[in-house]
């Protein structure tokens, strides 16, 4: 990390990102936020706590994932 009298204001900035790189980053972050909650609810499932799985799953319908059985399965709609 600089010191802040080695900063010039005037200096260079991080490049802005394209539209279609922001794209990509946003769809690759949101894929690995999906990918975190199925591991937390198959986590959860694991230790015997479908009923919590099932109200987290149901309270972040935006991950796509219904606790069917124990077991965490793709919401179909």
């Amino acid at each position: 990390m600089k010191r802040i009298s080695n900063i010039n204001p005037l200096g260079e900035e991080r490049p802005n990102p394209s539209e279609e790189e922001r794209e990509n980053l946003r769809g690759e972050r949101l894929q690995r936020e999906r990918d975190e909650a199925y591991q937390m609810l198959v986590e959860l499932c694991n230790l015997g706590e479908c009923d919590m799985a099932e109200q987290l799953a149901n309270r972040n319908s935006n991950w796509g994932y219904e606790i069917v059985d124990g077991i965490v399965m793709e919401r179909i709609d």
